[in-house]
């Protein structure tokens, strides 16, 4: 005779499975390292900078 199986132990490792599928797909498609980032933060305010330093005066 077989051992019973605990099915809910399988569907839980389908939903696992399945979730860090779901997290490597969103880290591909969404996911910067921190050094992208910070390079990505830096450029912005150059150019926030250079856009506030050729303002007029009224």
């Amino acid at each position: 005779m077989t051992t019973p199986v605990n099915l809910n132990r399988f569907r839980k490792a389908a939903a696992r499975a399945g979730a860090k599928a779901t997290a490597a797909e969103n880290r591909v498609a969404f996911g910067r390292t921190k050094g992208e980032k910070a390079l990505a933060e830096t450029v912005r305010q150059k150019a926030a900078r250079g856009l506030d330093g050729s303002k007029r005066e009224p």
